[in-house]
């Protein structure tokens, strides 16, 4: 004879199954809307190769073209700023620490360093949203090891924060003096191109110290590339050869990409600079948020897609249960379990090939006997 006390639990645990279920059916994850995108500040990603001066170049961005900014310092590394960061990094991260308690070198520390602030970054956006009425631009100033930045995880998270609020626009920074080398200064068209690919968003040249080399040349190597071909010709070394083919190759790129020339010492150049600035931020309005738009919609969908997978089976396993206990499956268990069943197989097939040899010593053993 059933327990009238146990039946009607099993029917309370049934409903309560039920209940959830239909719960489930009334759960919906809606796509993220974009009517928190603001139009003001443009955030300005200022990235180059170490010894451009990017410090100094943020500083008198501010000081000198009398702009209201905001200043967000990302090198933790830094010992000092010759400005001030209105964000800091290294209030946040303690990159010394950070590279004694993993014991990581000095790039590993400042990848880190990136790693661990990035996991507080919706904080460093809601402060830039709270105060967007009162600012013309952001600057968020990189690590001199522009790698650690540009093709970093950490780095695309930070640029695709940005690029979700605010008009954002990449500004590389070229070290004038040092690219009047057409090799070298193929090297820096290449990596500015690179950085356009991975970032996806509007670039800006910025030929620095002017002050002591003008960068006419090179605005003349990137609208003629024959004059650039002329330059190179006496040299017959692989790499120029490579840097001749390159130069008609980055005839698209030189023919869209904005260029200014300025000086972090001086300040010349400040208004052509912010000029580039206000025209990119308006093609990124136009072209680079559509195209942002979409691809944060397909990688929403999908996630979507996955929930609703998941939650599908969940359902069914809730009603086969019939209000009994349903195991989550987060894949851990099926792995170790598998790890197990491919060690006792290592373990079986170990233990045949001993045994084969084992037989085969003694067959030999046997034959050698009748030969006796």
């Amino acid at each position: 004879m059933d327990d009238p006390m146990e039946s009607s639990g099993e029917e309370n645990c049934v409903e309560e199954s039920h209940k959830l279920v239909d719960s489930l059916d009334k759960l919906h994850v809606s796509p993220g809307s974009s009517s928190n995108f603001k139009k003001k500040p443009v955030i300005i990603i200022v990235v180059g190769m170490a010894g451009t001066h990017c410090f100094d170049y943020n500083k008198y961005n501010l000081l000198c073209a009398n702009k209201r900014g905001y200043v967000l310092n990302l090198d933790p590394a830094v010992m000092s700023l010759p400005f001030g960061a209105n964000i800091d990094i290294r209030d946040t991260v303690k990159y010394k620490e950070v590279m004694k308690q993993y014991n990581l070198g000095p790039n590993g520390g400042i990848m880190t360093s990136l790693n661990l602030f990035a996991t507080r970054f919706d904080e460093v956006v809601s402060v830039i949203e709270k105060r967007a009425d009162q600012l013309d631009y952001v600057l968020v100033d990189t690590p001199g090891q522009i790698e650690i930045f540009t093709w970093s995880a950490t780095g695309a998270i930070i640029t695709e924060a940005f690029a979700s609020t605010f008009p954002t626009v990449v500004t590389y920074v070229v070290d004038t003096p040092r690219s009047t080398s057409p090799i070298t200064f193929m090297s820096n068209m290449l990596y500015a191109c690179s950085i356009l690919y991975k970032t996806r968003l509007p670039l800006v040249l910025a030929f620095n110290k002017t002050d002591v080399a003008d960068h006419k040349f090179a605005l003349e190597w990137m609208k003629d590339f024959e004059v650039f071909q002329a330059e190179i010709q006496s040299d017959n070394s692989y790499t120029s050869t490579l840097a001749n083919s390159l130069s008609l190759s980055l005839y698209e790129f030189y023919r869209n990409i904005r260029s200014a020339g300025v000086s972090a010492i001086t300040g010349a150049g400040m208004d052509d600079f912010f000029k580039a600035i206000e025209a990119n931020a308006e093609e990124y309005m136009e072209t680079y948020k559509a195209d942002l738009d979409k691809r944060k919609a397909e990688k929403e969908q999908l996630e979507e897609e996955r929930r609703g997978k998941e939650m599908e089976k969940l359902r069914k396993d809730m009603e086969s249960s019939k209000g009994g206990t349903v195991v989550l499956n987060t894949g851990l268990k099926d792995r170790d379990g598998a790890e197990k069943m491919m060690l006792e197989k290592d373990d079986d097939e170990d233990f045949q090939i001993e045994e084969d040899s084992d037989g085969a010593i003694d067959e030999d053993d046997g034959d050698e006997e009748m030969k006796i």
